[in-house]
């Protein structure tokens, strides 16, 4: 049985791997790609004992603007996730304390609107900020960026304020706190968890869009995911700056998902209770 067990562990571990490989192999490749020679990043067995360069790095440094474009993200990011949370948080408690027959309905909307394709909403929002001139601006894809996440922060947090007990609450409004006071003394705080993991979701959302922030931005606030796109060529791709603005496109959030990685786990698996 031991033996039967201690196999059975193996094989688990190395499908693990296996899977693991399978997924991180193009993660491992860019990277490297950046400080290969261009004369070696297509080489055929790929070589891994190759000499680091760091020229990838000095033409973009050279020839982009990257810390506009490091700001610009995090303007976009940081702002959809403050605009989501502020409308979010507060719809998904009035749902998950309200005794309305309809308050479950509501919240099952809120998450539909977020499974509605994002290019569905793309060409009317832009009619909309064309015509209220925000249009090539932050704010349009701040914007749109919000309605989909705050849809998903209601829906996250009224699961997660739902599975929190009432008795505190209740407690505190009969020590004679006011309702909007328990919601902020109270359950806010309990809650810590679940909105943390929602400004995760948020700033990774708003920082890895591609499609509303290439067509509502113009130059001078395009985000770094949209400068990913110069690394194609009309004849070629260069492969090496696009491997080192990788870095600078994905660095940060993993950093900021690792750090607040305890808060992640615990807000995402209680907001599905």
């Amino acid at each position: 049985m031991a033996f039967a067990t201690r196999k059975q562990i193996a094989f688990e571990q190395t499908a693990v791997l296996c899977f693991l490989a399978i997924f991180i192999a193009p993660v491992i490749w860019l990277i490297t790609t950046a400080y290969k020679p261009a004369s070696e990043i297509f080489s055929v067995p790929p070589r891994l004992d190759f000499q680091p360069t760091l020229d990838h790095f000095r033409y973009i440094l050279s020839y982009m603007d990257v810390g506009m474009l490091m700001r610009n993200s995090v303007i976009i990011s940081l702002g959809s996730a403050v605009l989501s949370l502020a409308l979010g948080v507060p719809a998904g408690y009035a749902l998950a304390r309200s005794r309305w027959r309809y308050a479950t309905g509501i919240a099952y909307f809120f998450l539909f609107i977020r499974m509605v394709p994002a290019v569905a909403a793309l060409i009317p929002f832009y009619l909309m900020m064309r015509d209220i001139g925000l249009l090539g601006t932050w704010w349009a894809v701040v914007l749109i960026n919000s309605m989909f996440n705050c849809a998903f922060v209601t829906w996250m947090m009224y699961s997660y304020f739902r599975a929190l007990p009432r008795d505190l609450e209740e407690a505190a409004m009969t020590d004679g706190c006011t309702p909007l006071g328990a919601f902020f003394k109270v359950a806010l705080p309990a809650a810590r968890s679940g909105i943390i993991a929602s400004v995760l979701f948020c700033v990774m959302f708003s920082w890895n869009d591609f499609l509303f922030a290439s067509f509502l931005t113009r130059l001078d606030s395009k985000p770094i995911s949209v400068a990913l796109l110069t690394a194609y060529g009309i004849t070629d791709v260069s492969w090496g700056a696009m491997g080192a603005l990788a870095h600078f496109a994905t660095v940060p959030i993993v950093l900021m998902a690792l750090f607040l990685n305890r808060y992640f786990v615990q807000g995402a698996t209680n907001g599905v209770q």
